[in-house]
């Protein structure tokens, strides 16, 4: 933790459990409150009768040791409900206030740190999950992912920013961190450097970031990290908070061109200021190989490493059990170089797994997603969330019963993303299906019901924001995945395949379920 004042933090907690205890004696309103305690990582739920707080993972990674932790405190504080977060992070929910502190002071002992786990700071560095370890990755880039994430650490006790600040790290065109349009976001190259994109985001006027560098060396982005907050803090609108996230200084500031010239400026005057930013460091590749056996399936990912694997785990909706952590610990405890790398779209995966590893791996996990469409993306929803509009796991949990009992093939249908609000915490811009909570009037009464947004792609060369169509009925939105599948599956294709080959037709198909 680069430079980081523990004891500042340490200080600063007690502060959080005076006003958490004021905020349950019914002595501050869950407005301050909420605008207080997000610094902590941490936020009183619907209803104001329980806390949650989130866990920092820099880079998604979790090593045995902070898995063990988090383990240990789950069943320590008898915690119901965990949530693995679209940022990399895991969201501990239904806590008292008592101990949502008590939790964030020992995860400091741990080197877990919950500061800026909201609010407007810094949040969680994203990397690619199988970086060090994908077949086809331009290079390694967990290294610089983890130390933008100390760096940025030490901006939490710094000036205050309009709004909070999501950087991102992508290894490869894939780019499932969606490097090219978060505040900041660094897209790995084929020869070793990043392209830097910023001003860009999901939720409300979502955009596209601008190219603010190319063939940037590696050791070299803590100056282009530096640059991005003196950007933010200099033409940042800390008026309107709705306007205030760094996407609106594309316009703000007169067009991409001219934000580019304004973010080059503060990138000079970072490199002027004296500060050495110079990072030297280097990957470490496991030095485990293969032992001769072998693992298959759908959740099996094969290493470049020769004879390791990675395997998948995606608990439906992005919430394991609690008793999971507990024993994938175990079952990892004695194997080599194991560790489990989050992923923005809630899944988890296990690396550095021989075959033998990898099936003991299965079946320790087998209570996840089987196919792709389980494996959808969604926000917490509203039954937990202050500012969300509709139960969004609620609507995931019923699509997928509803898909299940259809029998359609594995391939049928994409990913989904569900959002219980416009916020996009559940990525729904970016999905090739999303949904975003809303309510429609009909006759005088008033339905839950979401925005359909279609055609979205991730893609570092391609990326996209999905169309929105307009407002489907909650209760008929399983219906539409099911008719969206049935004609895949009538055609002999995936989702995929269905949709390129046949342009309109899901537009087509949706047109029937639009209010």
């Amino acid at each position: 933790m680069r430079n980081l004042n523990v004891r500042s933090l340490r200080e600063d907690m007690e502060e959080f459990k005076e006003k958490t205890d004021a905020f349950y004696a019914g002595e501050m309103d869950k407005g301050a409150y909420k605008a207080f305690s997000g610094r902590f990582g941490s936020y009183a739920q619907r209803g104001g009768t329980a806390n949650m707080l989130r866990l920092r993972l820099p880079a998604g990674r979790i090593t045995k040791e902070r898995l063990d932790f988090i383990a240990d405190i789950l069943a320590q504080y008898h915690v119901k409900r965990a949530h693995f977060t679209t940022c990399q992070t895991i969201q501990l929910h239904d806590l008292s206030g008592q101990d949502a502190y008590e939790i964030m002071a020992r995860a400091l002992d741990a080197g877990i740190i919950t500061a800026g786990g909201g609010g407007d700071y810094p949040r969680n560095v994203m990397c690619s999950p199988l970086a060090g370890v994908e077949k086809g990755e331009y290079f390694d880039i967990l290294p610089w992912a983890e130390a933008a994430g100390d760096y940025l650490l030490t901006l939490i006790q710094a000036e205050k920013m309009p709004r909070k600040l999501k950087v991102a790290f992508s290894n490869s065109p894939e780019n499932i961190t969606h490097a090219t349009y978060r505040d900041l976001g660094f897209a790995a190259r084929p020869d070793g450097k990043f392209d830097v994109y910023s001003a860009g985001g999901l939720g409300n006027n979502p955009r596209l970031g601008v190219k603010t560098g190319e063939a940037v060396d590696p050791s070299d982005i803590l100056y282009y990290i530096k640059a991005m907050w003196l950007t933010f803090l200099a033409y940042g609108n800390y008026e309107s908070r709705g306007k205030a996230r760094t996407r609106y200084m594309q316009e703000s500031l007169g067009g991409p061109e001219a934000y580019v010239n304004a973010y080059r400026e503060k990138l000079e005057e970072a490199y002027g200021s004296g500060e050495d930013l110079k990072l030297s460091i280097s990957a470490k590749e496991t030095g485990k190989r293969g032992d001769g056996s072998c693992a298959e399936g759908f959740r099996v990912i094969p290493q470049k490493q020769e004879g390791l694997y990675s395997v998948l785990y995606h608990p439906i909706g992005g919430q394991p059990e609690v008793s999971w952590f507990a024993s994938v610990s175990e079952v990892i405890r004695d194997m080599e170089d194991v560790e489990l790398r989050l992923s923005p779209d809630q899944s988890v995966y296990i690396v550095n797994l021989t075959g033998n590893e990898a099936r003991k791996i299965l079946k320790a996990t087998d209570d996840g997603a089987a196919t792709l469409f389980e494996t959808s993306v969604s926000c917490i929803g509203a039954s937990t969330c202050q500012t969300g509009v509709r139960d969004s796991q609620g609507l995931l949990r019923a699509c997928v019963e509803a898909v299940r009992e259809a029998g359609l093939p594995d391939t049928a249908l994409p990913q989904i993303h569900i959002s219980g609000c416009a916020s996009s915490c559940g990525t729904h811009q970016t999905g090739a299906i999303g949904f975003h909570g809303t309510a429609k009037k009909i006759d005088k009464t008033t339905y839950p019901a979401y925005f359909l947004h279609v055609n979205g792609r991730e893609g570092q060369k391609d990326a996209r924001m999905g169309t929105r169509l307009g407002i489907i009925l909650e209760k008929d939105i399983p219906g539409f995945l099911i008719e969206t599948g049935k004609e895949a599956a009538a055609a002999g294709l995936d989702y995929r395949r269905w949709n390129e080959e046949n342009p309109g037709k899901l537009e087509e198909i949706a047109a029937k379920y639009l209010v």
